[in-house]
């Protein structure tokens, strides 16, 4: 029976699993490691709003993504009018709150698409970790999971002509902090612990970049980890010193651009995206190098026709697969880069796919989740409609996925 559920008082008892789910974690933007890839093979792949296991509403606005911990869902908002900051945790089962934080923050202008609340938390065992920035002040935050401050650190000023965006990531001990600006910025790696800076590596691009780095290790070579950027194109740096590993330049530098869209790893190869909204945009594949066997980085192919800009791409098996802002779908060989199919597909999008099984979940802006069959031969399986916009990536975990919409956290699928 589907339940629409209010907005509960904060400071209510942590609630335990109505229903027994596998543990499972989606702990930052788009899931393990960036991948968009989901565990959750019976999720279904049509539903009407009597399907939900709960809908419930979400205090203030905004397009940062859910994260899971175990039972608990973890989401960032904010009020666009007095700029303020919300940080909310609910009982993954049914939806109910269990505590909702706010901090004070200024409003200032941005894209009319970008929000107060664009950034996606990551999460680990021991904490939730949040990120916004103002002109003056990039912000991040620890909270614990009962929603205890565990931490605050203040990285000084941040310029963007389109505001904020880029969400944070765990490695091991580390949060990395991409904080690429307008004209400036570095990458940085705060003790995750206690929010002490452990290396900080300046950059100078000339825009700001929203896409979330990933780490690669293939076979035997150490990890890094990875960053796009219009200017340094793509860039792997030695996770425990901030040292670059080795970085190679496969964006049009002399034209204006941005990376939006985050990197993903398959295989062997690192595949990364940057453009401009009305102009052309690059989806390159780049085999890495490794320094210590003297090996440099190399780009084994690219495409420059229907390459999405704010979603990001993803791999399963052998293929590629994007979905572009007009709603052109494509996929792609991912030895080649060859297209092996490419079909315009209703509504316009910004939020990047998911997949669960052999579906591909594509979220439209208008809330129509478009389910398309990862095969050779383009499918659509079915168009299901949430009952309002979203701009957000679903997360998946626990045999369910979670939308968040321009007022409303969903959940469909596992147990009810």
């Amino acid at each position: 029976m589907n339940r629409v559920l209010a907005w509960p008082c904060v400071g209510l008892l942590v609630l335990s699993f109505t229903a027994a789910l596998p543990a499972q974690e989606w702990t930052r933007f788009r899931g393990p490691n960036g991948s968009g890839m989901g565990n959750a093979p019976t999720l279904p792949v049509k539903w009407t709003e009597r399907d939900f296991n709960w809908k419930v509403p979400i205090p203030g606005a905004g397009v940062a993504s859910p994260v899971l911990w175990g039972d608990k869902v973890f989401l960032a908002s904010g009020e666009a009018k007095t700029g303020q900051r919300i940080v909310l945790c609910l009982n993954a089962a049914d939806g109910k709150a269990l505590w909702t934080r706010r901090f004070d923050a200024a409003p200032y202008k941005m894209h009319l698409r970008n929000s107060v609340a664009t950034a996606t938390p990551a999460v680990d065992a021991e904490r939730v970790y949040t990120s916004w920035a103002t002109p003056d002040q990039y912000t991040v935050l620890a909270l614990d999971h009962a929603g205890k401050e565990a931490w605050t650190a203040q990285l000084g000023p941040y310029k963007s002509q389109h505001g904020f965006g880029s969400s944070p990531i765990v490695y091991e001990d580390l949060l990395i902090v991409p904080n690429d600006q307008d004209d400036g910025g570095s990458l940085i790696a705060l003790d995750k612990t206690n929010g002490k800076v452990r290396w900080q590596l300046p950059r100078q691009p000339k825009n700001a970049t929203y896409s979330t780095p990933c780490v690669y290790q293939h076979s035997d070579s150490a990890p890094v980890l990875i960053f796009t950027n219009w200017q340094h194109g793509i860039t792997a740096v030695e996770p425990k010193t901030g040292k670059v590993a080795w970085e190679l330049s496969v964006f049009e530098t002399n034209k204006q651009e941005r990376a939006v869209a985050s990197p993903v790893v398959a295989g062997d190869l690192i595949l990364g995206t940057c453009g401009f909204v009305t102009a052309q945009k690059h989806f390159v594949a780049v085999r890495p190098g490794d320094p210590q066997k003297g090996t440099k980085p190399q780009e084994v192919w690219r495409v420059e026709k229907m390459v999405s800009y704010l979603p990001s791409p993803l791999v399963k098996g052998d293929r590629v697969y994007l979905c572009t802002e007009q709603g052109i779908a494509s996929c792609l060989d991912l030895a080649t880069g060859k297209v092996i199919w490419q079909e315009r597909v209703p509504g316009s999008y910004a939020g990047s796919p998911v997949c669960a099984g052999e579906h591909l979940y594509c979220t439209s802006l208008d809330g129509d989740v478009l389910v398309l069959t990862m095969a050779d031969k383009f499918e659509t399986v079915a168009r299901n409609a949430l009952g309002e916009g979203t701009q957000s990536t679903p997360a998946i975990a626990n045999g369910r996925i979670y939308f968040r919409t321009n007022g409303h956290l969903i959940a469909i699928g596992g147990p009810r």
